[in-house]
């Protein structure tokens, strides 16, 4: 009898629940924004986001991004110069209940200004990171959680983090192998790089769990 009666319990919260699926259905209207200001860091922090990086064509910072009321992002810049974007969710626990937003929806689309930015921060989750050749005049780091890095030739001043778990890490560096001085922890995946390499005045960190590494190394950025 009591199995019974929590049968039909889990039966009536369950068309609760579903209940607030509606509420999933709110449309996300494309938004954009670009800084008034002299931009020398771009953070970028979402979550379950895809992230797509381009070349600016008029040496700006251009960001594209679809939201709605429960879904947004907040966007700052500092007395620093530092942009940093992250994600804001005003849903109610009932809300996560439900298909995820269209993959055009999920997609951050970031122009950035070759060879003008002293740092590029990326970190996402359950979804891919993306960037075309382009060089950062300090260190680039990049995160996913669940999604694939891949890069063209990236050229920087002093350090490259790249950080995955459950994803893979394919792209060109802009140097030699003997500029960097590499550390890699790879757990559950392949990587074409060693382990540990002292020397160089430059650092490469990558980091992989449940995933391979392929990374080369080229003498031109394009």
């Amino acid at each position: 009898m009591k199995k019974i009666i929590s049968l039909i319990l889990g039966l009536i919260l369950g068309c609760f629940l579903f209940s607030g699926c509606p509420n999933n259905s709110e449309p996300f209207k494309e938004k954009s924004y670009t800084p008034d200001t002299q931009i020398k860091e771009v953070c970028l922090d979402v979550r379950d986001r895809q992230i797509e990086v381009s070349i600016s064509e008029d040496d700006q910072i251009h960001i594209s991004y679809f939201e709605n009321s429960q879904e947004t992002y907040d966007i700052t810049v500092s007395d620093e110069q530092v942009l940093t974007m992250t994600s804001a969710s005003n849903k109610d626990w009932t809300d996560y209940i439900g298909g995820k937003p269209s993959a055009e929806n999920r997609k951050i689309l970031l122009q950035i200004p070759d060879a003008l930015l002293d740092t590029l921060t990326l970190s996402t989750t359950n979804e891919d990171i993306s960037l075309p050749a382009l060089a950062i005049t300090k260190s680039i780091n990049i995160s996913s959680n669940r999604g694939n890095i891949t890069f063209g030739n990236l050229e920087v001043g002093s350090a490259i983090y790249l950080t995955v778990k459950n994803g893979d890490i394919s792209g060109a560096v802009v140097g030699s192998y003997d500029d960097f001085a590499i550390q890699t922890e790879i757990k559950k995946g392949e990587s074409n790089l060693p382990d540990n390499k002292d020397g160089g005045e430059k650092t490469l960190n990558v980091s992989s769990n449940n995933g391979d590494v392929n990374i080369t190394f080229v003498s031109e950025s394009f």
